[in-house]
C-alpha cells in the first residue's frame, strides 16, 4: 500500500505534544486574530460560518492528517471561520518559530505548503458562487475540492457533504447515484472515488443558462 498523502505533514509534530479537544469543544472563533493553525494528528472537526443573528453555516469538515486556521495564521488577518471538535481530537498546535523549524529541516514542505493554501482558495471559492449553481453542479465541484489519499479514497458521508454545499442528504444521495451512474465517481461505505476527473469537472462547470 503506499503512503497516504495526509502523511507529509507529519514534521510538524515531531517533538510536539498534541492537545486534546472533546467533542463540541471550540478550537478557535470567527474575527479573533490567528497566532497559530492546526494540525489535525486525529478525529474530525468542523469549519463554520456565524452570522450576526446567531446562523450558522458549515464550510466543511476536516480529518486526520489536514491542516485548519491556515489562511488566516498566512495572511495576517483575523479568521473568518470557527472551529469546533466534532469528535476527540488530537491537534498540534503550529506558531511561527515552530513552523520555520519545520521549514528549516524539510524546506521540500513549504513547496507543499503553497499547494496545500491553493486547494483551500479553491474550497472557499466553491461556497462563494455556491448559491448559483445548480445543486450537482454545488456537489460536483466540492468534491474536486477535496483531496484524495493515496489510494484516490475521499472519506466523507451525505451529510457532510450536504452541510457544506448547503442542501439535504437525499439531494446528496440523488446526485452521488447520478454521478455514478455516469461514470464520474465510484462510491462506498462514507467514501468515495473520482472516476473520471475530467468527466466530473465538466458536469460542475456545464452552463445551465
Amino acid at each position: 500500500m503506499g503512503e497516504k498523502r495526509e502523511d507529509i505533514w507529519r514534521p510538524l509534530a515531531e517533538g510536539r505534544t498534541p492537545h486534546i479537544y472533546e467533542p463540541g469543544r471550540m478550537i478557535y472563533l470567527q474575527d479573533t486574530q490567528a497566532e497559530q493553525f492546526y494540525y489535525i494528528l486525529s478525529g474530525t472537526v468542523k469549519c463554520f460560518l456565524s452570522s450576526g443573528a446567531g446562523s450558522e453555516r458549515t464550510l466543511t469538515l476536516h480529518h486526520s492528517g489536514e491542516l485548519i486556521g491556515e489562511a488566516a495564521f498566512f495572511d495576517r488577518q483575523p479568521r473568518v471561520s470557527s472551529a469546533v471538535a466534532v469528535t476527540r481530537c488530537e491537534l498540534i498546535s503550529v506558531n511561527r518559530r515552530h513552523l520555520s523549524e519545520v521549514f528549516a529541516r524539510h524546506p521540500d514542505l513549504a513547496i507543499s505548503m503553497l499547494e496545500y493554501l491553493s486547494r483551500t482558495i479553491r474550497l472557499l471559492s466553491v461556497h462563494v458562487d455556491g448559491t448559483l449553481l445548480q445543486a450537482d453542479q454545488r456537489i460536483a465541484r466540492y468534491l474536486l475540492s477535496l483531496t484524495p489519499e493515496a489510494d484516490g479514497t475521499i472519506r466523507c458521508t451525505h451529510e457532510e457533504i450536504g452541510a457544506a454545499v448547503g442542501v439535504s442528504r437525499v439531494t446528496v444521495s440523488r446526485v452521488l447515484g447520478e454521478l455514478a451512474k455516469a461514470g464520474a465517481v465510484s462510491t462506498g461505505y462514507r467514501t468515495l472515488k473520482i472516476a473520471d476527473s475530467t468527466l466530473l469537472r465538466r458536469m460542475a462547470e456545464a452552463d445551465r443558462c
